[in-house]
């Protein structure tokens, strides 16, 4: 736009401007305007028409038209027309040298004209432009190539100021066009994006799907299909088994086949933190909550918000915790820490535990509300040795993966396979794990015989012994006092050489492996217990 006064114009009265001014500024701030509905959004197509109602409202140019080119085509068909007071867009198209808009499509340049009818290529298909008046198209380009066309009509006869018109309408283009190519950005990025989450979800859904779970005896076969059938509904689910049955691999089947496998699975090892980060993981915090709290934090409840929350060891959580977990099962809201607003979730609950909980509530380790709640749907997972069967293709799956791992085909021999069915396997699936990674480092040339099959001895499995006799009385030769000696091969917990894992072996050998006895036993709690179980890798007989 030009800033002088148009030479064939009356000169202006004193402290006045001309009327080449007076629109310079009209335009400067109708193009402001037209930056502001552009910047809005990225949506390009809700915000064309909004554009020709700015340059019909603050411009002065109306009959706004915008014709874009038909990829397959190669044709200029009309996408938005603003004519408030008359018809509106169809669906006309128009090719290289058809029309003034194809004038513009043939050969890209800005089209001025200061009276249309002049023009005898005016075709005035849509019926809305007036003969008389002067007329203006000029291209959109995005990253140099020709994408639409831009048309408007000036509602005054042609006063001189034309071409100061036209500049102002090659602004918009361009300006349309710049916000063109960030959309067409976004959308290709929004295509790969999908594309590339439709492919992970397939992949997914594959690796987690039923029919792909490594088992084929009939106890397995029976548990895929109890899974395969709650996984269509909402229905809670327990999932119970000893260490390394694979209740995780359940749970993950369960959720990714199910409704709720677009939206996400949250996972939390219950027994890995102690109560009150336990609180402020699930539910959540505000900001000041607590020393640490800088900024106000979501739990794993809201973020499973139409998903799915796998809470693994639910059976170590104090009886404090299980009170603040029930009202969320069963109401389906919460407070965060330190919050007063109550907060709703729409999420399923799938809770997996190696503990016998029927006994922890009789204990009174559990509560009984909390256990019937959870207990809608029990899936229970086979220890190992109860489906030896399986562990040959287990065994195949398991080489395959460590073999991936490796980079390096494994194999197993015959001898081999039958010396592991004939192990009992009291960490499981885990267990079988770690015995073949062993095996593979051990093997030079990717085959597995017999010989590579080694198990831990007795002493590193710390195999569960009887129970053990009552307690002997014992006399100390200086002192004469009486004291409490333990048994005959029992260990005593007290005794300062003793490492870590060996105090806590010996309590729960000591308690029959029960847990919460073993606990007190050591003056701890029932979690406090199960976390070291856990971290000291001490595999829990079950009797």
């Amino acid at each position: 736009m030009t800033d002088h006064c148009h030479p064939n114009l009356d000169t202006p009265p004193p402290g006045g401007f001309c009327r080449t001014h007076e629109l310079n500024i009209l335009l400067l701030a109708a193009l402001y305007a037209v930056s502001r509905v552009l910047s809005r959004s990225l949506a390009f197509n809700e915000t064309l028409r909004d554009v020709l109602r700015v340059l019909h409202d603050e411009a002065g140019l109306t009959r706004g038209l915008i014709a874009v080119v038909d990829a397959e085509s190669g044709k200029l068909g009309i996408h938005t027309l603003y004519n408030p007071d008359g018809p509106q867009a169809d669906d006309a198209q128009y090719g290289p040298g058809e029309g003034i808009i194809g004038l513009v499509l043939e050969k890209p340049r800005t089209i001025k004209l200061a009276r249309v009818a002049d023009e005898p290529r005016f075709l005035n298909r849509q019926g809305v432009y007036q003969p008389d008046l002067p007329f203006i198209a000029v291209p959109i380009k995005a990253g140099g190539d020709l994408k639409g066309v831009l048309a408007v009509q000036p509602e005054a006869p042609e006063d001189g100021l034309l071409e100061e018109r036209a500049q102002f309408v090659e602004m918009v283009a361009n300006l349309i066009g710049q916000s063109l190519r960030l959309a067409m950005d976004v959308a290709q990025e929004k295509s790969s994006l999908l594309e590339e989450r439709d492919l992970l979800r397939r992949t997914v859904r594959h690796q987690f799907g039923f029919d792909n779970m490594v088992g084929r005896s009939a106890v397995m076969r029976r548990v895929f299909d109890q899974a395969r059938l709650v996984a269509k509904w909402n229905t809670t689910v327990l999932i119970r088994g000893e260490t390394g049955t694979g209740k995780e691999l359940i749970a993950n089947a369960i959720h990714y086949n199910s409704p709720r496998a677009r939206n996400a699975l949250v996972k939390l090892n219950c027994a890995a933190l102690p109560e009150n980060l336990l609180e402020s993981e699930l539910f959540g915090h505000e900001r000041g909550a607590f020393t640490g709290a800088v900024e106000a934090r979501k739990g794993r409840f809201e973020q499973a918000h139409g998903g799915t929350l796998f809470l693994d060891e639910i059976g170590e959580v104090s009886a404090a915790f299980q009170a603040k977990l029930l009202r969320i099962l069963q109401e389906g809201e919460f407070e965060r820490v330190g919050g007063s607003k109550t907060i709703k979730v729409d999420v399923r609950i799938i809770a997996a535990t190696h503990r016998d909980l029927e006994t922890a509530v009789d204990m009174g380790d559990f509560r009984e509300d909390l256990f019937y709640r959870l207990n809608v749907m029990p899936l229970f997972l086979p220890p190992l040795r109860e489906r030896i069967e399986d562990i040959p293709e287990i065994a195949r799956h398991l080489l395959g993966k460590i073999g991936g791992d490796q980079k390096r085909k494994l194999t197993l021999t015959d001898m081999a396979q039958r010396r592991l069915a004939q192990h009992e396997w009291p960490g499981n699936v885990r267990e079988l794990e770690n015995c073949l990674e062993r095996a593979a480092v051990l093997s030079e040339d990717g085959s597995i015989d017999v010989d590579l099959i080694r198990f831990p001895s007795s002493r590193e499995r710390s195999s569960p012994k009887p129970p053990r006799p009552a307690g002997i009385v014992a006399v100390d030769p200086v002192s004469g006092a009486n004291s409490m000696a333990p048994p005959p091969g029992e260990i005593d917990i007290d005794n300062p050489n003793l490492s870590e894992r060996e105090r806590v072996i010996a309590a729960l050998e000591q308690a029959g492996w029960v847990q919460a006895k073993a606990a007190r036993i050591l003056g701890m709690t029932p979690r406090q217990i199960a976390y070291r179980i856990q971290t000291l890798n001490i595999e829990v007989k079950q009797f």
